[in-house]
This record gives C-alpha cells, structure tokens and sequence, in this order.
C-alpha cells in the first residue's frame, strides 16, 4: 500500500476547519455568512472521503489520522444543517459518522504528534451534533447519548496528552494546535449539552448540572489558556513554510469562539459573548490567510519546472 494520500489529508482538513467556522458564524448570528461558509465545507466532504476510499478497500483503516479528521468534519457538518433547520440530513451524517467513528477508534496509532487528539475532537465533534439534534428534535435519548461521548472524549484527551511529545510545540506545522482544538471542542459540547436541557426534557438535575457547567468553563478556560501559550510559541519558532496541517491551526481557533460563543448563550454571560464575537473575527481571518497561503503555495508549487531523472530505467 502506498503513502498518506495528501489529496484526502488537504480536503478532510479543509471541510473541518471550514465547517467549524460556519458553525461559529451562524452561533454569533451571522446566518447569511454561516450558510456561505458551509457550501465549500460541504464541497470539501466528499472530495476527502473520496480519496481515502479509492487507496485501498481499508483506506478509512490505513490512513487514520485523515480518516477521523473526515469523521470530526462529517460531525461539524451535521451541526451546521441543524443549525439550518435540515435536521434529517444531520441525522444521517451523525449515523454514518458514529459507524466509521466506532471502526477507527479500535485502529492503533502510534503517532506522538499533534494527530493523537484526533480522536477527542471526532468523539466531541459527535458529541456536539448528537446534542444539538437532541435539542431540536427534544430526544432526551440523543442527549444521554451525547453526554456519554462527552466523558469519553475527555478520557480520549487524557491518554493523548500523555502520548503528545511537547518538542511539537517548538516543531510541530500545525496540527500541534489541536491540544488546543480538542479541549475547546469539548466545551463546545458540554455547552451544548448545557443548552439542550429544558422543562420539556428534564435531562440533568441540579447536581448533574453544576458539574458541567463546572467543567464546560474549566475547558474552554483551559483552552484560552493553551491557544495563548501557542500563540507565543508561534512567535518565537515562527512556521514559514505552508503544510496542510496548519488547518488544524485555523479549526483551533475557530472552534475556541465558537466554544467560548456556546459557553455565553449557555450560562447567559454577555461578557464572554463580546469576547467570543471578537475571537471569531480573528478566527475568520485566520482562515482567509491560510486559505491564501495555500492558493500561494499551490501556484508556486505549479510554477516550479519538473525535473525529470534521464538515468536508464
């Protein structure tokens, strides 16, 4: 079998980072720019389940860092449809992303880099759709569900961060950020489930309630906290060539306002919402530079002359 298809790497990334950024408009109430931003996302999707599926009939096993990256973006998604009232189609890409979730969790991988949170943002990705559904279509059902993938993708950070080799701070291209990412996705999703409670539902008593609201802000304080130490380290070992997994870097920041936006309309704090509004504009800016840094990198990619070997084959 051949390499990492960077093809499937490039586009998973993509729709990810993307996707999360539709998710953060449409949470600050910019519904026209949410469903503009969703539309490349959506684009992105099948191009990156494309590639992965034609390498090989194990493709989804054998590229696993690709793979759940495709499965977190399939969640991402799902969350921007129910934001946009298509809740049927949410609930089908929810399905098929638990079913590759489930076979990908079971695959080793001994990578140390920033991939190993992989598998926190895809079961917190699952955990913000499953509750966001839960809210819209009042299934307290979708909603236990969820809180239980919640617990699981703390569990999933704790053995990555064991794993996470912290040189990456200094070396990493990128997708060192996703220590960042996954704790921000995680207080995306236990605000979430803060907000799908309801009289109707009844989902938490008053004890359930307070530990996690407790631990959704320790979470996005955490994740504050740990965008801030890599903003630094950015600025004293500054990347200055383009890599794919600087995506990661963008879904980081991204998911941070849309965590830190979730966190304010849960706990009914209009600070945090001016705080949250802000980290979205520079997320949005974020994602415009890299998107440009990658058409920049492609044309020049394009432009370099190939050399071709004239040795006897």
């Amino acid at each position: 079998m051949s390499g990492p298809s960077p093809f499937a790497a490039w586009w998973a990334t993509y729709a990810l980072a993307t996707g999360i950024v539709s998710v953060g408009l449409d949470s600050a109430g910019h519904e026209v720019l949410s469903r503009i931003a969703l539309v490349p996302a959506c684009a992105a999707w099948p191009a990156a389940a494309a590639g992965l599926a034609r390498r090989a009939p194990g493709g989804w096993r054998a590229e696993t860092p690709a793979a759940l990256t495709t499965v977190a973006a399939a969640a991402v998604l799902g969350t921007g449809f129910s934001a946009a009232g298509r809740h049927s189609l949410a609930g089908a890409l929810l399905a098929l992303a638990l079913l590759l979730w489930a076979v990908l969790l079971t695959v080793e991988d001994r990578g140390r880099r920033g991939t190993v949170f992989l598998r926190c943002v895809a079961t917190q990705g699952l955990a913000v759709l499953g509750a966001t559904l839960a809210a819209a279509e009042a299934a307290a059902w979708l909603a236990h569900a969820a809180l239980v993938l919640f617990w699981l993708g703390l569990a999933l950070y704790g053995f990555a961060l064991f794993r996470f080799q912290p040189r990456q701070v200094e070396e990493g291209r990128g997708d060192h950020w996703l220590a960042a990412g996954a704790l921000a996705v995680s207080s995306l999703a236990g605000a979430k489930l803060l907000s799908a409670d309801s009289a109707r539902l009844y989902l938490w008593n008053e004890e359930n309630t307070g530990a996690l609201r407790t631990t959704t802000v320790t979470l996005l304080v955490l994740a504050l906290i740990a965008c801030v130490a890599l903003l630094l380290a950015e600025l004293f070992w500054p990347r200055h060539h383009y890599d794919v997994r600087r995506w990661a870097t963008v879904f980081a920041a991204a998911v941070t306002a849309a965590a830190a936006l979730a966190v304010a309309d849960a706990l009914d704090a209009r600070w945090l919402d001016v705080a949250g509004q802000a980290l979205l504009w520079i997320a949005v800016a974020a994602w415009l530079g890299c998107t440009a840094w990658a058409l920049a990198s492609a044309r020049a990619g394009a432009g370099r002359p190939r050399v071709r070997s004239r040795a006897r084959r």
